[in-house]
């Protein structure tokens, strides 16, 4: 059994609308005055009302390429994190010294030290505490990273284990040129960081849910559809048309099946913990399950409020659930992370 204690979000100071990052994408990504009006289109129809950037808009201009881009993204991205995570054990009520393992997600930089070996020290953490960090899963990472962190509290009973989500995608931003899929994007991402306590065993660390089992699959022959490429201006993003409907043809399958390894049918879940990868994604998810419009208002509420921060975004999801969506004791909620691959993750909860 493993007890979830806390789950906490730590934002940059930087939060713009929609229309004004739309502008300073115009300007940043040199776009066109006959593309202008599809820039436009495409933030407009993204969802997202507000999101965080983790540095101010007007020096977004000056990073100065690949490398100064990942010195910023080590720094900032290693606050962020400390501060979710110190968010997250201050509400569960656990000590650093306590945590046993620690899980961090993060795709949009590379860091070696990994970002949890230099979160040790200015957290407090033991030396010895197992560390995980995960790349390349990209906005499944979350969802995956509360999986693994189950796997482990299954093998060692009592232990505490914290997971760290922190995305940085506005330093990936393209300052050269944009290709429709980087304008897409570029009215989707913001910045964010979320930490999640959880301990195994029946000694609970909070009043949250319960992780019952997960459930993790790759589409076969998705590989191309999202992801990241690599070019000399950073990362590159990787996206095809193709992803809500791979979606929508293999989702409901694929949770019909968890669930009734369970004894549980899609209408037995009463809580939606689903990943805001954008509005076309979020409507294939709906509809791949025949869930009602307000099954999903918490993951469009959290796409409209930060935008889609990657890995770290269903986790927001599932602290917006805890903190006012509250299910009622003893039932059943189901979180779905989705990401490149493309790559489903499962993982079924007890209120």
């Amino acid at each position: 059994m493993t007890e979830i204690g806390a789950v906490r979000c730590a934002l940059p100071a930087h939060r713009y609308r929609q229309a004004e990052l739309t502008r300073h994408v115009a300007k940043l990504s040199r776009v066109e005055p006959a593309r202008r009006a599809l820039l436009d289109r495409l933030h407009g129809n993204a969802g997202v009302d507000t999101r965080y950037t983790v540095l101010p808009i007007a020096e977004y201009g000056d990073l100065g390429g690949i490398g100064p881009a990942n010195d910023r993204y080590i720094e900032l991205a290693t606050a962020l994190g400390e501060q979710a995570v110190a968010s997250a054990l201050g509400a569960a009520g656990v000590a650093a010294a306590d945590v046993d393992l620690l899980i961090v997600t993060s795709v949009t930089g590379i860091a070696v030290p990994s970002l949890d070996a230099r979160l040790i020290p200015r957290l407090g953490l033991r030396p010895d505490v197992k560390r995980v960090p995960i790349f390349g899963l990209g906005c499944v990472a979350g969802a995956t990273g509360l999986a693994r962190l189950h796997d482990y509290l299954l093998g060692w009973p009592g232990h505490t284990a914290v997971l760290l989500a922190v995305e940085l995608c506005s330093l990936t931003a393209p300052v050269d040129s944009s290709t429709t899929p980087d304008l897409v994007v570029s009215g989707l991402f913001g910045d964010g960081a979320v930490a999640l306590v959880a301990r195994g065993g029946q000694a609970a660390v909070g009043s949250g849910p319960r992780v019952i089992a997960t459930h993790g699959e790759v589409v076969p022959g998705t590989e191309d559809v999202l992801g990241w490429r690599l070019d000399t201006a950073g990362f590159r993003i990787a996206l095809t048309a193709d992803l809500s409907s791979v979606v929508e043809s293999h989702l409901g399958a694929a949770v019909s099946d968890f669930l009734a390894e369970h004894g549980l049918k899609v209408d037995d879940i009463t809580a939606w913990v689903c990943h805001p990868g954008g509005p076309k994604v979020i409507d294939a998810i709906q509809d791949s399950l025949g869930l009602p419009p307000s099954a999903l208002d918490l993951t469009r509420r959290s796409l409209a409020e930060v935008g889609n921060m990657s890995s770290a975004s269903v986790l927001h999801v599932l602290q917006q659930t805890m903190d006012v969506g509250r299910p009622p004791p003893g039932s059943p909620g189901l979180l779905i992370g989705l990401g490149p691959g493309v790559s489903m993750e499962l993982v079924l909860l007890e209120w």
